[in-house]
């Protein structure tokens, strides 16, 4: 297939050169300060930016009549508005808060467990993460994701960053040097604790989930999700 990659930093190229081996051609990239290539010849585009270009770039792809598949977090307050374009436009879209299949797979084992766990009030839960000193939103979109999960078999209120409020689930996101990503789910009671854990030793998981997922978007019109690229709806 023939890429577009809106986004050309060091996701975007681990992008490119999975996207190479696998035998397919990158023939447009776009970052904060030059293009190459030409949009007009992709087929599908993948878009891992930051917060504040991903909505100009997933319109730029929906303008081009482009499947898109969007990586980037922290711009979500834009979510609907760029779902009614996409609906408007009959477009295709997939957006995921992680594309690894690893963390998709921990999304599930995440929600299986809030779900055991929910007649059991003496465990308390809270969600960690730990991410490169560059991330730039805080807590992290899979934290999110994971603390969505578990909210839909809880008690508690909402998910907070750093809270101390019982009624909260508590996020904690911690910021070291050279971490690819690391999410922490733990249930802990006053005799022991149950925890589940994933952790990323390198990028490509990420890229490899979204590459699939443009393989799988070609062709369909609609909005998708992971779970529809890896059959987990049918489960």
């Amino acid at each position: 297939m023939k890429i577009a990659l809106l986004g050309y930093g060091k996701m975007g190229k681990t992008i490119e050169r999975l996207a190479i081996e696998a035998g397919h051609h990158v023939v447009y990239t776009s970052s904060q300060n030059n293009e190459e290539g030409d949009i007009n010849e992709a087929e599908v585009a993948i878009e891992f930016s930051v917060p504040a270009a991903a909505v100009a770039n997933i319109k730029k792809c929906f303008d081009h009549e482009l499947p898109v598949v969007s990586g980037t977090t922290g711009w979500l307050a834009h979510y609907n508005e760029l779902l009614n374009i996409c609906e408007t436009r009959n477009g295709s879209f997939i957006y995921a808060s992680n594309f690894s299949i690893g963390v998709n797979l921990f999304f599930q084992l995440n929600e299986q467990l809030a779900k055991l766990m929910q007649p059991w009030k003496e465990y308390d839960v809270d969600v960690t993460e730990i991410h490169h000193q560059q991330k730039l939103d805080a807590p992290s979109g899979t934290a999110i994701t994971i603390a969505e999960g578990v909210l839909a078999y809880s008690e508690k209120e909402k998910w907070v960053l750093d809270s101390e409020d019982p009624s909260h689930l508590n996020i904690s996101a911690e910021r070291i040097e050279d971490v690819k990503g690391t999410h922490i789910v733990k249930y802990d009671s006053d005799i022991d604790n149950i925890t589940i854990k994933h952790e990323a030793y390198t990028r490509d998981g990420f890229a490899k989930g979204a590459i699939l997922a443009a393989e799988w978007l070609i062709g369909k019109k609609g909005v998708y999700s992971m779970k529809d690229v890896l059959g987990f709806d049918k489960l």
